[in-house]
Order: C-alpha cells, then sequence, then structure tokens
C-alpha cells in the first residue's frame, strides 16, 4: 500500500565525532542546485555509462520490489511534475543509492517509499537523496502533501534506514509509526538528515526501533515545521547521538498520541531546549547521560548531498 494512510493517527502540528556543521538550509541547497544543475538527464530509462546509473522520469507510474531484489543507482527525474511511487511489501529486499532530482509538485498526497518487511526478515535502505522537497502541506485544504518514507502496519521484520537525506517535505519525512498498531517490526534510522518537513522528522513507535547518529533541522522558512523526533505508542523508542536543532520552532522531542502512552530515552544528544519536549497522555521522556541543549545539526558523513552522488552510489560529499 503506497498511499499513506492517515484517517486512523492525528498528524496535526502544533504552533508551538561530527561532520559538516548545518547551520543554514540555503547552504546545503545551493550545494544541490550546483551539483543538479550539472547533472545531464537522458531519457526515460536511460544508462549513463560514466555514472553508471539508471534515470527514470516520474511519470505517475509505480515501482514494486519484490522479495530478496536489490533496487539501486537509480536517478528519478521529477521535473515532469508528476508522481512516482516506490513500494516494498515484502522480505530481505534492499533500495541503494536513489537520487530525486527536482521538487515533487504532483500534490497527489502519496508516500513516495512505501516500505515493510511482511515477513520477519530484514531490508535495508541506503545512501537516498530526497532533498528537492514537495509542494503543498497538509493546512492545505485540497489535500494532504507528500510524505518521504512510509512504514505499513504489517511490518513485522526489521528496516535499517542509514544516510538518507530528506528536506521541505509537506508531510512526515519518515513515518514510521503505523507498526506499532500491528506488526510490531522495528526501524534503525542512522547516520541520516531531515530538515524543514511537517507533522515530523523521525517517527516510530515499536520497542527495539531507534533514531542514531543522525540530526533534525528546522528554520521554519517554509512554513513545514514539524516535529524533530516524535515517538508513539507502545515504544520504548531509543534516540541516541542526535542533533535536534528546530530555532524554536514545534516540539523537538515529542512522546505519545491519539491518548496513548509511550517512551523514549536520550541519549549523548542535544536539543532545542525552546522547541522543548512534550509528552502526551503519560508518556516520559527519559534523559539519560550527556544530554544538552545545545544543537548543531549536521549532516552526517555518507549523506548524499545531491541527486547525482546518490544515484552513481559516491561518497564524495
Amino acid at each position: 500500500m503506497a498511499q499513506n494512510p492517515r484517517t486512523s493517527e492525528t498528524d496535526s502540528t502544533p504552533t508551538t565525532g561530527r561532520n559538516t556543521k548545518f547551520t543554514r538550509r540555503n547552504y546545503v541547497r545551493s550545494l544541490a542546485a550546483v551539483a543538479t544543475a550539472t547533472t545531464a538527464l537522458g531519457g526515460a530509462g536511460s544508462v549513463s555509462a560514466q555514472d553508471d546509473y539508471e534515470v527514470i522520469e516520474a511519470q505517475g507510474q509505480t515501482i514494486t520490489i519484490d522479495a530478496g531484489e536489490t533496487w539501486e543507482n537509480k536517478l528519478v527525474d521529477m521535473t515532469t511534475g508528476q508522481d512516482i511511487v516506490i513500494t516494498a511489501h515484502s522480505s530481505d529486499w534492499t533500495i541503494r543509492n536513489i537520487g530525486f532530482k527536482g521538487e515533487n509538485t504532483s500534490a497527489t498526497g502519496t508516500a513516495t517509499f512505501g516500505i515493510s518487511d511482511t515477513a520477519g526478515g530484514t531490508c535495508t535502505v541506503e545512501n537516498v537523496y530526497l532533498g528537492d522537497g514537495s509542494s503543498t502541506g497538509n493546512s492545505n485544504p485540497n489535500g494532504h502533501g507528500q510524505t518521504a518514507f512510509w512504514v505499513a502496519p504489517d511490518h513485522s521484520g526489521h528496516i535499517d534506514i542509514t544516510n538518507v537525506n530528506i528536506q521541505n517535505f509537506a508531510d512526515n519525512a519518515i513515518y514510521g509509526s503505523a507498526p506499532g498498531t500491528n506488526g510490531g517490526g522495528t526501524i534503525h534510522i542512522d547516520s541520516s538528515f531531515a530538515a524543514n518537513c511537517y507533522v515530523s522528522h523521525f517517527r516510530l513507535a515499536t520497542e527495539g526501533s531507534k533514531v542514531t547518529n543522525s540530526s533534525v533541522y528546522v528554520d521554519g522558512s517554509d512554513g513545514y515545521v514539524g516535529r524533530g523526533i516524535w515517538g508513539w505508542a507502545p515504544g520504548t523508542i531509543e534516540v541516541e547521538d542526535c542533533q535536534i536543532e528546530m530555532n524554536g520552532q514545534n516540539s523537538a522531542i515529542v512522546a505519545g498520541a491519539n491518548g496513548k502512552p509511550t517512551e523514549l530515552v536520550v541519549k549523548n544528544s542535544d536539543y532545542d531546549e525552546k522547541a522543548g519536549i512534550a509528552e502526551h497522555a503519560g508518556s516520559n521522556v527519559q534523559l539519560g547521560e550527556k544530554v544538552g541543549t545545545n544543537p548543531e545539526a549536521f549532516i552526517p558523513e555518507g549523506v548524499p548531498r545531491s541527486p547525482k552522488r546518490a544515484a552513481s552510489g559516491s561518497n564524495d560529499n
């Protein structure tokens, strides 16, 4: 199921060794713009011999990844103005080296990636660039915005998400709370970066799920001021070695939703004190060792900063 379901969960947003430091969103976007401007895209399905990736034009299609399959080295051209959906609802699949060029302006309200491991296996998402974002937020009365990654409720295995770059999405960056209502599968987000998305950036629910070595950055310039890290029931969710820089927007860490409590354990991380911590329905955020309130968001080593670098699998950031 690629469509991002929202009828059963409350998505309203309140109004209220590091590597490259991230101090201005425009700095990262300018890097991407320079790299993207020099990327020559061929027709749909063409392959660059030099860079060894396939170019796919978004035409409203759905691409399905089957059990045990690896889908890698693709540059998806979103400048067509149309949508594309990649679904992987099987087991032991891999998504690797994928870059999206251009903003998703389709306003279809889907999830770009709809994923789950439905057979108790282990799946991998690594080296994905979704930094050009999407248009149309949830505040738009005509519909929902795009979600970058949505994990289906019947996810029962484990997914490792590593080295992803998600910016300016009009809905959640990684919407991984749904398995808490059914399958109970786990998700580990590691060495990843999310910025200026709506609703939330990293959203998890199941015991054993965690966010490590990652950053969230919000400056509010585009109105997408989603929560930093959002924990849903049943938990417990772990947060370690993370920087959550919100510039006073929304809440940095949120626990609980829909009247159900959960628990987050935070270690060796910094969060924006002005944005603060929100605990709902009897939830608890435990602040462990070396937790501070002076965050400096950064782009972890290995996270791609342009579509071309992601598609080619280049680690030269």
